[in-house]
């Protein structure tokens, strides 16, 4: 929860904004200001103070008791002019809070914390447990020294400035090993405890069961992604407390599911209480991976519980980027999150020039020129498959006529992939030129380098006939001259010589052209590949020298009827 507190009309009037626009986030903390202070300093993850710094300074000063226990707070001026991530900017999430505020009230981020000020990621800041000289291995990736990366697990990092070999060690790790001198411990979330416990077990038996098995294998628990049980045992006391205190999810499969994973000790008293001839090693190993402890039983006599250890590999993450149609302002805030987040970066050289400035310090870029499509898919899916996380980059929507669909042929199910849409060339053309798109539309690429003419001509008869408004993509190059004029010929058996067609070269781009003409008055030779071309349908009117098509044809009659 994120407390509001507020000491004058005007910032009362920005504090309400928040509430209103995060009903479910926040509480406001009425009455004296110290008092509201103090009260949602104890109750709340987060403040924002819509105070002076100074007067937030004094009032928290004395409540402070720790990095990883203390909210993170942000002051906000009462001009609303600036969201200062004044305390908790990485363990308290007020940087990001900072931003969030700032996207909502229109207002400058002050973030100050070293690694943010020169966009590095902070080793606090990757979601995983982290231990030893964070403070000594962070100093040194902000002076540029030497920090060598240690890797005994692959796991999806965003870009981090380290080296084969250094003075100063990022370790990523599930080892159960302390840190040594110059060396931060990163504990990737990669093992999975499968846990069978006979009914009435005693959380305490269940812990010391996994602690030990953990311990003696040389694992540490901070790895633990999960619990694994059978569904059976999904309300079974002990194995939910264990969960709960260690702060990992409880997952659960059935019995069918379990019987079916190949384990290396099948037994037939869990046949007979729950259906699986193995609970413990099949709930650790559906998901697949190395079981690194086969199947133990606790201590206890008669022993209650049993467990196994799985370390499931680290997946790839791809994230395939829709950039837009060149403007940075209809780049979206989900694609810059994921080109921040990406440590290698695979794309055409001439949009990586365009996102070039946004990418962190260390991301690896894989460039490669025209007609390298496939090429650059499965470099992506490579990397992704290495444990990496990759951004793939497309214009306009990655989805339309771009990378998602050669990326995802090569993808199969060892990696994670994110769709990340972006503003077609389609929708970008549609907005300069009015509202072509009001109605049923389709998009439809002219270049047969891929698909046979023969298909494109069948559908954009189809078009024709059904009376959609098209967006042609690709229209015409140097070597395919007539494609458009016979795919216009096509539109032109259905549609009068009046229906407004709208061009529209470099959506969005500084050099950006447009205008608006018919079906009858079009020149295909002033078209290029740089340009898109919407036909209208027979509805579409010119009104006021934009290009309007109505939602529904009932509004023509209706239109027509008055006239």
């Amino acid at each position: 929860m994120i407390g509001l507190i507020s000491a004058t009309a005007a910032g009362a009037a920005a504090r309400d904004r928040l509430a209103a626009a995060w009903p479910d986030r926040t509480r406001v903390y009425e009455g004296p200001v110290g008092d509201a202070v103090r009260t949602a300093f104890a109750q709340c993850e987060q403040l924002v103070c819509f105070l002076a710094t100074g007067a937030v300074v004094r009032l928290v000063a004395p409540l402070l008791s720790g990095k990883t226990e203390d909210p993170g707070v942000v002051c906000v001026d009462e001009g609303g002019r600036f969201a200062v991530s004044l305390l908790g900017g990485h363990a308290g999430g007020a940087n990001a809070l900072a931003r969030e505020v700032s996207d909502l009230l229109g207002a400058e981020p002050v973030v100050t914390t070293a690694t943010d000020a020169v966009d590095l990621a902070g080793l606090d800041t990757l979601g995983l447990p982290v231990e030893g000289d964070v403070a000594g291995v962070s100093r040194a990736l902000l002076d540029g020294e030497a920090v060598a990366l240690r890797a005994d697990v692959a796991w999806p990092l965003p870009p981090l400035p380290v080296t084969d070999e250094g003075a100063y060690t990022i370790r990523l790790t599930d080892r159960l090993v302390a840190a040594a001198g110059r060396e931060a411990v990163l504990r990737p979330p990669t093992l999975v405890v499968g846990v069978g416990a006979s009914r009435g077990a005693p959380v305490e038996e269940v812990l010391e069961l996994v602690g030990d098995a953990l311990r003696e294998a040389g694992l540490s628990v901070a790895s633990v992604a999960e619990l694994a049980t059978v569904d059976a045992k999904a309300e079974e006391a002990g194995i939910v407390e264990a969960a709960r205190r260690l702060g990992v999810p409880l997952v659960t499969y059935s019995a069918g599911e379990l019987a079916g994973v190949d384990v290396p000790n099948p037994s037939d008293a869990p046949l007979a209480a729950v259906g699986t001839p193995s609970v413990a090693e099949a709930a650790a190993l559906v998901g697949g991976g190395e079981l690194l402890v086969p199947k133990r039983k606790s201590a206890a006599s008669p022993a209650m519980a049993t467990c196994a250890v799985v370390r499931r590999p680290g997946r790839g993450r791809l994230a395939v980027v829709g950039l837009g149609p060149g403007a940075r302002d209809l780049l979206t805030p989900r694609a810059k999150a994921e080109l921040r987040r990406a440590c290698v970066l695979v794309g055409l050289d001439q949009y990586v020039d365009q996102i070039r400035d946004l990418l962190r310090p260390g991301t690896r870029i894989l460039e490669s020129g025209l007609g390298a499509e496939e090429e650059r898919a499965r470099t992506a899916v490579e990397e992704a498959r290495k444990g990496q996380a990759v951004a793939l980059i497309g214009s306009g929507d990655a989805g339309v006529y771009a990378m998602a669909s050669p990326a995802l042929a090569e993808a199969s199910d060892d990696i994670d992939v994110v769709g990340v849409p972006g503003v077609t060339a389609a929708l970008a053309a549609g907005a300069i030129l009015g509202a072509p798109l009001g109605h049923d539309h389709v998009s439809i690429s002219l270049s047969d380098l891929h698909t046979p003419w023969e298909v494109i001509e069948r559908r954009v008869r189809a078009a024709a006939e059904a009376d959609i408004v098209v967006t042609f993509y690709n229209p015409r190059s140097r070597g395919r001259d007539w494609q458009l004029p016979k795919a216009l010929g096509i539109l032109a058996e259905h549609r009068t010589p009046r229906t407004p067609v709208g061009v529209v070269r470099n959506a969005s781009r500084p050099d950006e052209s447009s205008r608006l003409t018919t079906l009858g008055s079009l020149d295909p030779a002033t078209v290029d590949m740089m340009t898109v071309v919407t036909v209208g349908n027979t509805a579409t009117r010119d009104i006021a020298g934009r290009m309007v098509t109505p939602r529904g044809y009932r509004w023509q009659a209706a239109q027509e009827g008055a006239e």
